[in-house]
């Protein structure tokens, strides 16, 4: 472990006039190159909201295991619903938490000649009988998420010396995003556990809000781990591969992971993951020349398989490593094409 702490931005500064709004826009850039990860506060998001979701997601996980089961994923060929702890896979190895996912309310598109397989991941949600007022607290939610992230879209463009609108086309229709509300519950074993194993995310940015008071997230930089501790009524926000597709490996989506809580104890975490279209292809930005000449470019994923700049072939590949029975029970045809994909 290192004694570093990741950078804390304050987004108000947008706000405060041309110069202090560029500098914010520079740290923002040199968060995301340096560490690829920062604390994000000033974005004025009511607290009562942030307490909201988080009562919620305690209602939702103190419910009997059937009420739970009742929206599992397995039922759901769209890789939605309910996750039960251990029934997720990072790297192969089991997380341990339980989480509901949650992505836009649309129809499901039916596999078919010519249709691209990543379409399998539009569809509806499930939602529980027994808490009816989760639907109207995720959308609640995830209506101010879709407007930070768009407004550090805009930031991060301009950061870069493109348009402020740059990456407005690949979200200007149906984005793909998702929400998970994830319980960790606490572990007796002597040596820290997996919640989350190590990874990258597989979309363009992540806003990731964590209870007051509970550690456990760890990102790496040079070889080493470094605490994230939440920050209260703050996010934890950091870019995904897309991002670092589309700037040629100058924006870093860094390694990170979360270790399980201690016996006796618990976590709340709610990460927000904003993506474009399935379909949509994130642009690249020409950089300018002392930025391109800082350009590492673009890593391999966490798992050693290539990137993809169509954003719904990674969130495929991604699910199908994580979720392998929902896979098995929907779309064996995948399982099979992606078993018999030759390796590097």
């Amino acid at each position: 472990m290192t004694t570093a702490t990741l950078p804390v931005l304050d987004l108000s500064r947008l706000n405060q006039g041309d110069d202090e709004a560029a500098a914010f826009r520079r740290e923002l850039r040199d968060a995301t190159h340096e560490y690829g990860f920062f604390y994000l506060t000033g974005h004025g998001i009511p607290h009562e909201l942030f307490d909201g979701i988080i009562g919620t997601a305690r209602e939702f996980f103190d419910l009997p295991d059937a009420d739970k089961l009742e929206i599992e994923n397995i039922k759901s060929r769209h890789f939605r619903g309910y996750t039960r702890v251990g029934g997720e896979l990072t790297q192969g190895r089991v997380d341990w938490r339980e989480q509901i996912d949650i992505g836009p309310e649309r129809a499901a598109v039916e596999k078919g000649e010519g249709v691209a397989p990543f379409w399998t991941l539009e569809g509806p949600n499930q939602w529980p009988t027994a808490l009816p007022h989760l639907r109207d607290v995720v959308a609640e939610w995830q209506a101010q998420m879709d407007a930070l992230s768009i407004t550090l879209m805009r930031a991060w463009a301009e950061s870069l010396g493109a348009d402020p609108d740059v990456f407005d086309a690949a979200f200007a229709h149906e984005p793909s995003t998702l929400i998970k509300i994830v319980r960790y519950p606490g572990k007796d074993d002597p040596e820290p556990q997996q919640g989350v194993g190590a990874h990258k995310d597989f979309g363009v940015l992540t806003l990731l809000y964590v209870e007051e008071g509970k550690g456990g997230l760890q990102v790496e930089k040079d070889g080493d781990w470094i605490d994230a501790p939440p920050l209260p009524y703050a996010f934890v926000v950091n870019i995904g591969e897309l991002l670092e597709v589309a700037t040629e490996g100058y924006l870093r989506a860094t390694i990170h992971r979360v270790v399980s809580p201690g016996s006796g104890q618990d976590r709340i975490s709610v990460p927000y993951f904003y993506a474009p279209a399935l379909d949509a292809t994130i642009p690249s930005i020409p950089l300018p020349d002392e930025l391109r000449a800082q350009a590492g470019g673009v890593t391999a994923d966490a798992h050693g398989e290539p990137l993809f700049s169509t954003y719904g072939e990674n969130a495929l590949k991604s699910r199908l490593r994580a979720h392998p029975d929902v896979a098995a029970i929907h779309h064996p045809e995948l399982v099979s094409a992606r078993t018999a994909a030759p390796t590097h």
